[in-house]
């Protein structure tokens, strides 16, 4: 599977020419602003009534029989529909246009929770519950490297050559480019999330703390703590930044909003009724999801005044967000819900344009270097998908 190869074909550029301007930059959704009044909400039927694999004269159908294209076979998935062409559901891993699967990357046992690519790397690198470690290569999609870490691994993320792994208590670190490895000590349980801003790594723990580790230009020991950040009553489950602001999701229903030059707390944000599990920022407003079946956005106003200006509602529990911009730049946002399903909405309207599949639910959507990104699921897989 070349997948390198598949994002150089696009417009002729380079991945790595794409990858150096885009990497780490938040997707240009320029969609939300000030003066913008709330969403209407676009109500869709999305309760359908489920049926088995029985016979065809024991559904109601009037007047013919119509396909459910927008729900996945679970026969299928499991590799024995007996229906076959006549099954009333998809079997594909995806339905809606603009978007085709590449590849599917096989070989962890557990939840997969992080994906990096970092910078001017061949190396797509992959950590999972289950312990390990995989590096896998860009060109044949194969697993090139299999590191067992001992413990499983809660988040990860990239930093130019940098790869940090968060697990129970530490941060493994290495560099790409030289092979460095260090261990960052400090974080109390697991480590759910990470983030890079104002040459800082931010860590979320298992305790509520946020950690922070500023960049340092000594070869032996380029990374120095230099704060424990409490604000939380529960596990810090999410991470992200904007406008010299970090943004943290807790167990304990709330989001707290930091200074990244004081990193002191200067709000905390409550409108969720349960964990909150992603957090995206975009144009100066603040994306949230949570496992009480809701999306929000926030907008701040003078002061540090935050408000939802706009609340999408799931049928189900939502696990992750992503934005990126689709081929012709139109912003999409990408919901993880826990019925195995993600979710594509056009933003501001939040008009559904697809979906996508998988065994389990999706715990990473990863952006990739244009056209690719990248979902990693509960049963290990990681799938390859690219922009048409």
């Amino acid at each position: 599977m070349e997948i390198k190869q598949a994002a150089r074909r696009y417009d002729d550029h380079s991945v790595q020419g794409i990858y150096t301007r885009h990497r780490g930059k938040a997707a240009s959704l320029n969609v939300y602003r000030r003066n913008a009044k709330p969403y209407q909400a676009i109500s869709e039927d999305l309760s359908r009534k489920s049926s088995n694999h029985g016979p065809k004269n024991s559904y109601v159908i009037t007047p013919k029989a119509q396909k459910q294209e927008d729900k996945v076979c679970k026969y299928w998935i499991s590799g024995h529909c007996a229906r076959g062409n006549k099954c009333w559901y998809l079997h594909s891993w995806c339905h809606g246009d603009g978007f085709t699967m590449l590849a599917k990357l096989e070989g962890h046992k557990k939840a997969v929770r992080g994906i990096a690519l970092p910078l001017g790397s061949e190396k797509l690198y992959s950590g999972s519950g289950d312990g390990t470690l995989r590096t896998w290569d860009c060109h044949s999609g194969q697993c090139a490297c299999l590191s067992n870490l001992g413990d499983e691994v809660g988040s990860m993320i990239t930093e130019g050559p940098w790869v940090f792994v968060g697990m129970k208590d530490v941060i493994e670190a290495w560099n790409t480019q030289t092979a460095q490895e260090l261990s960052l000590k400090g974080p109390v349980g697991q480590v759910h999330s990470m983030v890079i801003a104002n040459n800082m790594l931010f860590a979320g723990a298992q305790n509520g703390f946020i950690f922070a580790w500023k960049g340092s230009s000594e070869v032996a020991n380029p990374f120095q703590l230099v704060a424990s950040m409490e604000g939380h009553s529960g596990a810090v489950l999410c991470l992200t930044v904007g406008e010299k602001k970090l943004y943290s999701g807790s167990v304990d229903h709330t989001i707290g909003v930091w200074d990244t030059d004081t990193l002191q707390c200067i709000k905390t944000l409550n409108g969720h009724e349960d964990a909150v599990t992603s957090l995206l920022h975009c144009n100066g407003c603040l994306f949230s999801c949570s496992l009480d079946c809701s999306i929000k956005v926030w907008f701040a106003t003078v002061g540090e005044n935050w408000e939802v200006i706009y609340t999408h509602k799931e049928e189900n529990g939502v696990l992750a967000l992503c934005g990126m911009n689709d081929a012709e730049t139109k912003p999409v946002l990408f919901c993880s819900c826990n019925d195995n399903t993600v979710r594509l909405y056009d933003l501001p309207s939040f008009t559904e344009r697809g979906r996508l599949y998988s065994k389990r639910e999706v715990r990473v959507i990863h952006r990739g270097p244009f056209p690719l990104f990248f979902t990693g699921d509960g049963s290990g897989s990681i799938t390859v998908w690219k922009w048409l």
